[in-house]
């Protein structure tokens, strides 16, 4: 049987070097690993990018995706047959019709909004679009109170912006309700609350491990989101 590629999807406010951590363990148990570049301009589009990826692995691949690279793949896996499994990291696991906006604010507890701060950024039409960073300030208690200081600043000067119609876009697609669903918990997130990400994981009746942890996990707690995607590829 082929081995399965690992693809990784980093979602707002960060790149795909956010999974280094991650990548080092998984290479180090022989496997071939993927961190796709998210655009972060819209749900839809940025779920055929990564289901362009995922057309392009040979044989079958375990999907995981952190914060709202969550909601990328649970639209871009939608009848993909290679994907053997999906793996939320302190992800948005959004049931058709949903957003992310919509996900954040069922429960109270985040303080993402009041934290970030908007751009104008152009549109191929020759409008403008908002996008949201969150303050370089702030980002360290906002995004990865348990990462070191220093690294936290360089995540901050480095994060990648998103759309806000990204964020408001409603999923098209829940594959989760047909591929099997891992999802790792963050019990001090300032961005996706707890009680929403634990709403979500049994809504989709996930493999679920809950950690004390930021929601920059990949980058704090390494091992632990390794360990579940090994679980994923091992199942």
């Amino acid at each position: 049987m082929t081995a399965a590629t690992i693809v990784l999807v980093h979602g707002a406010f960060a790149d795909s070097s956010s999974w280094n951590g991650v990548i080092e363990r998984l290479r180090a148990q022989g496997h071939s690993v993927i961190a796709a570049a998210n655009p972060l301009r819209g749900l839809d589009s940025d779920a055929a990018y990564i289901a362009s990826v995922l057309d392009s692995v040979e044989g079958p691949c375990v999907l995981v995706g952190h914060s709202y690279g969550g909601s990328v793949i649970s639209v871009a896996a939608e009848g993909k047959a290679n994907v053997t499994a999906l793996v939320y990291v302190a992800a948005f696991i959004p049931d058709e019709n949903e957003s992310a906006l919509q996900l954040t604010d069922k429960y109270p507890g985040s303080t993402l909004g009041p934290n970030t701060r908007p751009a104008s950024y152009p549109l191929s039409d020759g409008s403008t679009g908002t996008e949201l960073y969150i303050r370089q300030d702030q980002f360290h208690r906002q995004f990865a109170a348990d990462v070191p200081a220093a690294t936290a600043e360089l995540m901050a000067a480095t994060q990648r912006p998103v759309a806000l119609a990204a964020l408001q876009e409603t999923a098209t697609a829940a594959a989760w309700k047909s591929v099997s669903t891992f999802a790792l918990l963050t019990t001090d997130d300032q961005n996706i609350p707890i009680e929403v990400q634990r709403f979500m994981a049994e809504r989709a009746g996930a493999d679920t491990v809950e950690i004390s942890a930021s929601h920059a996990v990949s980058v704090s707690e390494p091992q632990a989101v390794a360990d579940l995607i090994l679980r994923a590829v091992e199942r």
